[in-house]
C-alpha cells in the first residue's frame, strides 16, 4: 500500500494521504509526503497541488502507535515547512478530521478548502502539549490573535461552517473529496483561488490582547502549564518565521517533559481503557424504551439523559403531584439543552409529546426494555420495588438500580431473575456528569453488563465496571478519605484551610465545601454506620444545630449574596467535639493536609483493587476523574500514587500509623509494590 499517492491531472496534481484508519501522521506518511512534494515541485508542468486524505478524514494528527519511540526524520515541523516552502502552490482539501498535526499541515498550505463534514482543531492542550509543527505561529496570521488563542488554549475544534466564518478555510464545497480536490487545484492554478504563504501574511502587534488572555488563562486554569506555554508561543508569531518556529519547538518539548502531560495523556487513555471488560464479547440486549422509578433529582436527571439520547422514557412517581413536579423538572432540563444549542425547540416539543410520559403505576413497564430504580437509599423500599417489577416486566427486560452503595446481591435476590439485575449508578446531575458505574453482582448476566456499557455509549458517558461492596468504587473511597478530612479538622486544621489546600492541589472545590453543597444531613445519613470514625460527630453536631449546608445557607460556610465565608459560629461545636475525644489542636500545614487526604484516598483505592471491586487501577482513576472532580492534570489517584512512589507511600503510612494505628494500615499490595519497584501504570 502506498501511504502517499500522486495523481496527475493535466497541469495539476493530487497528493492523497492513504494511511487507514485516520491518516495519522506516521513516519511513513511524513516521509512519503515530503518526497511527493519534492517530486512535484521539481516538475515545471505542475501548476498547482491539492493535498487531501482518503478514507474517513484528512489527518487526525500524531500516530499514537509511535508514542514512546524515538522520533524519526522528517519530524512534523519539517513536513509543514516542506508544504509551505513548495514553490508550486498547495491547497489543503479537508474532509472529516483535521486535528493537531493534521491541521498544522493545512495551515502551512497556501489555501484551504473544506467539505461540510470537516472538523478542524488543535487539541494538544488537552494532553498537556501545544501545537508543535507551526500551529502556534501560523494560526494567528490566518484567523487573527483572538480566535487563534481561543482555539489553541481550549483545544475545541471548529466545524467547516465555523472555520469558514473565521477565515480558517477559504471556502466550503460539497462533494466527493477527490473531486473537490481536483476542482480546488484547478482553481488555484487558474488564479480563482488565492495562494498565500501563511508565514508572510500580515498581522499587527497586540500586546494588550495577549496580556488580557494571560490574565484570563491564569484565573481560569491557574494550575495548567500548556495554555500558558501556548500563549507564549503565540506571542512569538511576529518574530522571523524560523526563529518563531524554533521557539515553538522549545516550548513544545518543555510541555512534553512536564509531569502534567503524562497525567493528561493517562486521563485521555483512561477514557478508552474502561471499555475493556470481561463481558465485552457478549451481545447487548436491544434497548429502545426505559422506565424510571422516582422523579427526584436523580430520577429526573436520568430521565433527561435518556431522552436527550433518543430513548423513550416512562417515569413513575407516587402521586400525580409528584409526577407533575418531575415533568416540570425534566422540561426545564431539556429547556437548558435548547439554550446550550444541544436540542432544538422542535425536538423538545416532539420529545415531550411522543417520547416521555409520567404516571403513578408500574403497569406501563410491562413492555419496557430497561427499568431503572432511582428512589432514596432504603434497602427495604428497593427490594419491594424490584419484587413488584419482577411480576410486571417482560422476559429479558433489565432491572437496574441507581443505588450509590447498597448490596446489589440482596436487591437482585428479591426477584426471580437475578441475572437480569444490574447497577447503573449515575452521578448528579445525571444528564450532565459523565461517569456511570456499571455495578455487576454475583450473577449478573454478561449480556446485561454489556447492555449497560452499550447504553453508556449512547448516553455519551464514561462507564466503569464495579463489583459489589459498600459504596462500590467511588463512594467507598470517598467515605474513607472523608474520615481523614474529619481527623485533620479535629487535629487543628481550619475547614477553610482544608479546602484551600485541596483547591490548591487542583480540586474545583475542597471536600468540606462539597459536603455543604451535597447537604450535611445527606452526608450524615450515608456516613453514620457502625464502625465509622467518631470524627464525623462534628457534622452531627452541625446538623443538630440546624445547619444543612448550602440548602439552608449555613454549614462549614455561611452563604449569602457574595462569596461564602467561614461559619463564625462553628468554633464552639468544634471545641466540644475535640474535648469529647481529648484532642488538643495543633497547627497543620497545607502540605500535611494534601498528603494525608490523598494518601487515605490511595490506601482505600488499593483495597478496592485487592478485593477485585475495580478491574484495574485505571478504572479507579476514571471514576475519580469523571465523577469526583479529581484534577485531570494529576491523572487520577492511582496515577498520582505512581508519581509519589509505592516505597514513599509505605513510609508515609507507617509514620501516620504511629499516631493512629486504627485508621492507617499499609495495604499488602502496596507493600509488595514497594518491594518490587512496580507501579499502577496501565
Amino acid at each position: 500500500m502506498q501511504v502517499v499517492e500522486i495523481e496527475r491531472q493535466g497541469e495539476v496534481a493530487l497528493v492523497s494521504l492513504n494511511y487507514p484508519p485516520v491518516n495519522a501522521m506516521s513516519n511513513a506518511l511524513r516521509q512519503g509526503l515530503v518526497a511527493a512534494l519534492a517530486e512535484l515541485d521539481a516538475d515545471d508542468s505542475v501548476k498547482a497541488i491539492a493535498l487531501y486524505g482518503k478514507g474517513r478524514g484528512f489527518c487526525a494528527g500524531a500516530d499514537i502507535t509511535e508514542f514512546g519511540r524515538a522520533p524519526e526524520d522528517p519530524l512534523p515541523p519539517a513536513v509543514t515547512l516542506a508544504i509551505e516552502d513548495t514553490k508550486t502552490p498547495v491547497v489543503a482539501v479537508i474532509h472529516g478530521n483535521a486535528l493537531g498535526g493534521g491541521l498544522e499541515m493545512g495551515l502551512a498550505a497556501h489555501a484551504r478548502v473544506a467539505t461540510p463534514d470537516a472538523r478542524l482543531g488543535v487539541p494538544e492542550v488537552n494532553i498537556g502539549l501545544i501545537p508543535g509543527a507551526g500551529g502556534c505561529t501560523r494560526l494567528p496570521r490566518i484567523i487573527g490573535w483572538d480566535a487563534a488563542i481561543e482555539m489553541i488554549t481550549t483545544g475545541r475544534p471548529k466545524t467547516a461552517a465555523e472555520a469558514e466564518a473565521i477565515g480558517l478555510v477559504d471556502r466550503v464545497v460539497e462533494g466527493d473529496v477527490a473531486e473537490v480536490a481536483l476542482a480546488a487545484a484547478q482553481d488555484l492554478a487558474a488564479g480563482k483561488l488565492d495562494a498565500r504563504m501563511t508565514s508572510a501574511m500580515p498581522i499587527e502587534p497586540n500586546e494588550a490582547l495577549l496580556a488580557e488572555w494571560k490574565a484570563k488563562l491564569t484565573k481560569k486554569n491557574p494550575h495548567l502549564v500548556a495554555p500558558q506555554k501556548a500563549l507564549e508561543a503565540i506571542g512569538n508569531t511576529l518574530l522571523p518565521r524560523d526563529e518563531a518556529l524554533a521557539k515553538e519547538q522549545v516550548l513544545f518539548f518543555e510541555c512534553m517533559k512536564d509531569p502534567q502531560s503524562a497525567a493528561l495523556i493517562h486521563a485521555f487513555d483512561a477514557e478508552r481503557a474502561v471499555w475493556k471488560i470481561p463481558e465485552a464479547s457478549a451481545t447487548p440486549r436491544d434497548v429502545k424504551t426505559v422506565g424510571v422509578i422516582g422523579g427526584g433529582t436523580m430520577g429526573s436527571g436520568i430521565a433527561t439523559a435518556m431522552l436527550l439520547s433518543g430513548y423513550a422514557v416512562t417515569l413513575v412517581e407516587m402521586s400525580d403531584e409528584a409526577a407533575e413536579r418531575a415533568t416540570a423538572t425534566i422540561t426545564k432540563n431539556l429547556g437548558g439543552a435548547v439554550k446550550r444549542g444541544k436540542l432544538t425547540e422542535e425536538a423538545l416539543t416532539a420529545i415531550l409529546a411522543d417520547a416521555f410520559a409520567a404516571t403513578t403505576g408500574f403497569e406501563s413497564f410491562a413492555e419496557t426494555d430497561v427499568s431503572i430504580e432511582a428512589v432514596f437509599e432504603n434497602m427495604d423500599l428497593k427490594k419491594k420495588i424490584f419484587a413488584e417489577l419482577d411480576t410486571i416486566a417482560k422476559p429479558g427486560a433489565i432491572l437496574a438500580s441507581n443505588t450509590s452503595g447498597l448490596d446489589l446481591n440482596e436487591i437482585a435476590a428479591a426477584t426471580s431473575r437475578p441475572a437480569d439485575v444490574v447497577g447503573l449508578h449515575f452521578f448528579s446531575p445525571a444528564h450532565v456528569m459523565r461517569l456511570l458505574e456499571v455495578v455487576v453482582h454475583a450473577t449478573t448476566a454478561p449480556e446485561v453488563t454489556a447492555t449497560g456499557f452499550a447504553m453508556a455509549k449512547t448516553l455519551r458517558k464514561i462507564p466503569v465496571r464495579a463489583g459489589v461492596c459498600d459504596g462500590f468504587i467511588g463512594n467507598r473511597i470517598l467515605f474513607h478519605y472523608l474520615d481523614a478530612v474529619d481527623k485533620l479538622v479535629l487535629r487543628g486544621a481550619a475547614p477553610e484551610a482544608v479546602d484551600r489546600a485541596m483547591e490548591g492541589f487542583g480540586f474545583a472545590l475542597g471536600p468540606l465545601a462539597v459536603n455543604d453543597l451535597a447537604g450535611l444531613d445527606i452526608g450524615i445519613a450515608t456516613r453514620t454506620k457502625p464502625g465509622k470514625s467518631p470524627a464525623s460527630g462534628l457534622e452531627k453536631r452541625m446538623v443538630d444545630a440546624g445547619w444543612l449546608g448550602r440548602k439552608n445557607g449555613t454549614g462549614y460556610y455561611v452563604y449569602g449574596d457574595g462569596r461564602p465565608v467561614p461559619n463564625p459560629d462553628l468554633a464552639p461545636h468544634l471545641d466540644a467535639e475535640r474535648a469529647a475525644h481529648g484532642i488538643t489542636p495543633t497547627e497543620v500545614s497545607d502540605q500535611e493536609i494534601v498528603d494525608s487526604i490523598l494518601t487515605a484516598m490511595i490506601v482505600e483505592a488499593v483495597g478496592v483493587l485487592e478485593e477485585g471491586i475495580a478491574l484495574r487501577p485505571v478504572d479507579i482513576d476514571a471514576v475519580y476523574l469523571f465523577g469526583y472532580g479529581f484534577p485531570r492534570f494529576h491523572g487520577g489517584p492511582m496515577h498520582y500514587a505512581d508519581t509519589v512512589g509505592a516505597a514513599a507511600l509505605v513510609e508515609r503510612i507507617e509514620a501516620y500509623a504511629e499516631a493512629d494505628p486504627d485508621y492507617w494500615t499499609v495495604p499488602a499490595l502496596l507493600r509488595q509494590m514497594a518491594a518490587d519497584g512496580t507501579t499502577f501504570a496501565i
